[in-house]
């Protein structure tokens, strides 16, 4: 590209040198030779008036005399009645140019002057010409290299920037170079990366964010297979059968609300639900989790408290609440609903160290943890109650209680009165 550009540009300016030099050339040659002649043409009126005047004033009229008079690259040649001529000058070789006037004392003065005077003047002119059809020519070369490094390297910058997408690296580089058409491609080139490189951050979120969920819903379908494989009794294999397909039912809306938070967070299934069910489930689920380890898990607080949600989202955030309580805190985890104003609270908290100081306010972060875990969960928590119109925060740190807000709808029936239980 580079080299057309130059190729290009440098074809115009040599057409315009040939068709403008080619006729300055015929100009200027024109003009010197009419120049020449118009200067042999005034020295012959010239010579002849000072002849005419010492003619009349009876004064000696020889050669001798008139050689001021006379340039010295031209010849003169003075013709008087009933005289011998006089010449003046040397007699020039070659092509002349020539000048004849008349005195009125009859005399006929001739001026020749060699035509090579001419054409010394037209090849300095030509020399002119040349050299400055050779400034423009490098001038032209010049300012089609810039010109043609002004739109290729663009171009090389654009083509990298596409092969950097196609491999797999979104990075906008946000560099423009200050021609449109190319500062649009720019723009679109980035745009581009920056859809791609959001794109690939949902894969790489749902990726991370599935095989956190999935893990412990997975984990506790394959314990009641297990158990099924390990009994006779019929009505325990029932029993076990249908909490399994309860599980996959729940796994099945753990999927379900994952690819539809990679799609659009902002898309969400809110029900009115009873929050004690899902509490329920989540007890049901977990205790033997918290058996194992030794620890308890109870519940306490308001009943009969319907909430507006998705009650697998929320089961998800409870569960993500659960197992951090599980894995990071000690003791006792209680679970507790509330109601403040519009809203329905079910707060998580345990007996351990609680959230560090340095972690408090990033808890949520993604990649951020206490101990050696993924840093997910919490972060998933959030999103999930987001989607849904709720949130997820940290009450206290220490020890650590956190509260999931809810919109809360009217109860079915009149709720009881505050009665801590254990379920």
């Amino acid at each position: 590209m580079r080299r057309r550009l130059i190729q290009s540009t440098l074809a115009v300016v040599l057409v315009v040198i040939a068709v403008f030099g080619v006729s300055l050339v015929i100009v200027e040659t024109r003009t010197i030779s009419n120049s020449a002649q118009e200067r042999v043409d005034s020295e012959a009126l010239r010579l002849a008036s000072i002849v005419d005047s010492r003619i009349l004033g009876a004064e000696d009229v020889t050669a001798d005399i008139l050689r001021n008079q006379v340039g010295a690259d031209q010849y003169a040649i003075i013709r008087m009645p009933d005289r011998p001529p006089i010449t003046v000058g040397t007699k020039p070789e070659g092509e002349v140019i020539r000048s004849s006037a008349d005195g009125e004392e009859g005399e006929r003065v001739t001026v020749q002057e060699p035509r090579s005077s001419v054409t010394r003047e037209v090849g300095r002119t030509l020399l002119i010409i040349g050299a400055v059809a050779l400034l423009a020519v490098i001038a032209a070369v010049l300012l089609a290299v810039r010109q043609a490094n002004r739109l290729a390297s663009p171009l090389t910058d654009l083509a990298e920037t596409a092969e950097r997408l196609g491999s797999g690296d979104p990075r906008p580089r946000h560099k423009r170079y200050g021609v449109p058409e190319l500062d649009r491609v720019a723009d679109v080139l980035d745009s581009s990366a920056e859809r791609i490189a959001r794109m690939l951050t949902a894969e790489r979120r749902l990726a991370a964010d599935a095989s956190h969920q999935l893990r412990t819903p997975l984990t506790a379908l394959s314990m009641r297979l297990e158990e099924i494989t390990l009994t006779d009794d019929p009505d325990t294999v029932k029993d076990e059968a249908n909490v399994a397909l309860a599980q996959v039912e729940r796994l099945t809306d753990v999927v379900e609300r994952l690819l539809t938070n990679a799609r659009d967070p902002r898309t969400g299934s809110a029900v009115s639900f009873d929050l004690d069910e899902v509490i329920q489930q989540q007890l049901a689920e977990w205790r033997p989790a918290y058996r194992s380890a030794g620890r308890a898990i109870v519940s306490s607080g308001k009943r009969h408290l319907r909430a507006v949600g998705t009650p697998g989202a929320v089961a998800q955030v409870l569960a993500a609440l659960i197992e951090n309580s599980l894995m990071h805190g000690g003791g006792t985890v209680a679970l507790r609903t509330r109601v403040t104003g519009n809203q329905a609270v079910v707060e998580v908290t345990d007996e351990g160290p609680g959230v560090p100081a340095d972690l408090g306010a990033r808890i949520f972060e993604r990649a951020i943890s206490g101990r050696n875990s993924t840093g997910i969960g919490l972060a998933v928590a959030r999103d999930l109650a987001e989607a849904d119109g709720g949130r997820l925060e940290l009450l206290q740190a220490q020890p650590p209680v956190f509260g999931l807000f809810l919109s809360r709808t009217p109860p079915l029936k009149k709720p009881d009165g505050e009665q801590p239980t254990v379920r």
